[in-house]
Formats: structure tokens, C-alpha cells, sequence
């Protein structure tokens, strides 16, 4: 049986006229999936590539976006094992599909949420958050007493992986509009404006950071390993956003982070090294680590914001405003949650 829904759907690849939102049907969920109504969607620069066509090995237009949901079960299809009932609060990294009023997910993905948790803040988790706490636990490897500077602060990963460093012990800098300086300042932190790039000689007359976790790439990559320490030192690359952020043309990520893993085996005695992050939901770490997220979320350890919830009706003003205006944290789509 087929269900009328709302989706987004990008048709063609280009600027915000090309994504709107239509009527569609979907069916009754297949063997092993579970059928869940959107709440939320988490959104972000994942959704301005992939409607510009530049997110790495992503599907063909027309595609519909939504990297991330929480929601309800609405029903299970045959062969599922789990005990999930209808109602049940529910997450899942999904990669597309999520900006729709039902989705179908394999159970195999689909996450309990624990007892009353806040679905915005729970959205959050299942992409921003999850990106941060990856980086900072494994390649950052962040401790109590370092250094760590972080690009775009006041963005959704970028405010993450503050918060989490600085839950470690470690002393945050880091690069943000200015306009959001003195809330970052009330945090603790220590920001710079990115562009004047006066950042970079007032880490080297401290000595350096110990770890720089940057999502812009190309030449920022090499402004960022300019500045770490010589003590064990790491810079952790992931996204590659600076194109997209300063309405540049497209420009290819791959020959960048290829340069970026060579510092590894160019200079090996410099005590230097670099990696690229990225996840996906099968990795072993993945389930573990949003249960880490859920557990410092319920002890209230992690102060999870939300900069702005879109309406699914607001699509495409959500793509043109992205980037823009002061707040920081993350920005949802809501779906089909109850205002």
C-alpha cells in the first residue's frame, strides 16, 4: 500500500531554484526496513553540495536530501527482529531521503533514542556531533593541557568539536565571524577572524598547536599545518567547504587531500601528521559513539545548540541563507514535528 507524502527533491544540480518540494507516494516499508515519520532533518553544508553536485560519489539528480532523521516508527516491514513499535522515537544516519514526512530505513540502521531526550538536540547528534566526537576522540586524540585549534567555531561541527575539546581539558582557539566573537569568548575559547590570517602568527608565538581540526581544505590545509607543533602534532582535515562557502567555482577535492595525507611520508621526522576524517554508518565506531553522544547529552555535559529549525516549506531559503547571519550550532529541517 502506498502513502501520499511531502518530500524536497533536488531535480537538477545547481542554485536554490533547483530543490522545491512535491507531493509523492511511498510504499509500505520491504523486507528488513522500518518505516519511520520524519521529525527532523539535520541540515547543513552536506545538503548545499549535494545540491550543487559536488558531495563525493553522491547520487544522480533528482534525488531527495536529508543526511539525518529522528522520528517515529510508523510500521516495520517482514523479517525485521527488533522489538520497535509504533511510536517509538528513532534515529538514523540515513544519508538521503530523510527531508521526507516518511522515510524507509533499513533496521539495521535505526537507532532507539533513550527516554526523554529532546529530538531537535538528538538530530544534531546524528551528524554534527557524531563528526566531532569521531575526530576529537580518535585521529585528534585531544587531552587535557593542549592546545587545539578549531576552524569555524561557531558553525555545526565546528561548535561541536569545541565543546568536546574543551570538555577534555584541552584550551580552544579557532577561527569565527566576528560578529560571534564575545559569545564565543563568554565560552572560553579564543577566536580569530579566518580571513586577515592573523591567526596564523599568533599560534606560532605560542608554539603551535597540538591539533587543528579544519573543514575548508585546499590552501587552508596548508595554512593549517603551518601551524602545529612540533610535539606530536596533528591536523584533521574533513569536508573541504571553502569553495562552497565563498561561492567559488567547483574545485576537485581529491588532488588537496592527497596532498594533505603526503605531508605524512614527505617529512616523517618533522613529528607532524595529518589525516582525513569522514565516517559511515557501518563502521564498528559508529552505533558506539552515538550512544557516547546520548549518554553525555543525558548527563547534561554537552550543550547541544540549535541555530535555526527551517520549515520543509522553507527549503529554499534554508539553501540560500546557509553560511549567514550571527548564532551558532546546528540547523534543522523540521519535517513533521508538531510547532
Amino acid at each position: 500500500m502506498s502513502t501520499t507524502i511531502r518530500k524536497a527533491v533536488i531535480h537538477e544540480f545547481g542554485d536554490e531554484s533547483k530543490i522545491s518540494i512535491v507531493t509523492s507516494a511511498i510504499e509500505d516499508p520491504p523486507a528488513n526496513h522500518v518505516q519511520v515519520r520524519v521529525l527532523y532533518s539535520c541540515f547543513g553544508g552536506t545538503d548545499i553540495n549535494m545540491r550543487l553536485g559536488r558531495y563525493p560519489m553522491q547520487k544522480a539528480a533528482p534525488l531527495t536530501p536529508g543526511y539525518c532523521l529522528v522520528g517515529t516508527v510508523v510500521k516495520s516491514g517482514t523479517g525485521c527482529v527488533s522489538n520497535l513499535r509504533p511510536g517509538d522515537l528513532v534515529s538514523a544516519l540515513t544519508v538521503y531521503d530523510a527531508e521526507a514526512e516518511l522515510c524507509n530505513q533499513p533496521e539495521k540502521y535505526i537507532i532507539r533514542v533513550p527516554h526523554g531526550h529532546d529530538p531537535q538536540k538528538v538530530c544534531a547528534l546524528m551528524v554534527d556531533w557524531i563528526t566531532a566526537y569521531g575526530m576529537v576522540t580518535r585521529p585528534g586524540k585531544v587531552h587535557a593541557g593542549q592546545k587545539v585549534f578549531v576552524h569555524g567555531m561557531s558553525g555545526a561541527v565546528g561548535y561541536a568539536t569545541s565543546v568536546l575539546c574543551q570538555l577534555r581539558g584541552a584550551t580552544v582557539y579557532g577561527t569565527a565571524s566576528e560578529r560571534n566573537h564575545k559569545v564565543l569568548e563568554a565560552l572560553g575559547w579564543i577566536p580569530f577572524v579566518y580571513t586577515d590570517k592573523k591567526w596564523m602568527q599568533a599560534m606560532k608565538d605560542m608554539g603551535g598547536a597540538d591539533v587543528v581540526f579544519d573543514p575548508l581544505g585546499f590552501e587552508s590545509w596548508d595554512e593549517s599545518y603551518s601551524i602545529l607543533s612540533h610535539n606530536d602534532a596533528c591536523l584533521v582535515g574533513y569536508g573541504g567547504n571553502l569553495a562552497t562557502l565563498q561561492n567559488q567555482a567547483p574545485r576537485g577535492v581529491l588532488m588537496p587531500t592527497l596532498k594533505l595525507l603526503s605531508r605524512n611520508f614527505i617529512c616523517p621526522a618533522v613529528h607532524r601528521h595529518t589525516c582525513f576524517f569522514y565516517f559511515t554508518r557501518d563502521d564498528k565506531t559508529f552505533v558506539p559513539d552515538v550512544e557516547a553522544l546520548f549518554e553525555l547529552l543525558g548527563q547534561g555535559k554537552i550543550d547541544v545548540k540549535i541555530k535555526r529549525v527551517w520549515d520543509l516549506g522553507d527549503i529554499q531559503e534554508a539553501h540560500r541563507s546557509w553560511g549567514k547571519g550571527s548564532g551558532f550550532g546546528s540547523q534543522l529541517i523540521n519535517v513533521g514535528a508538531k510547532t
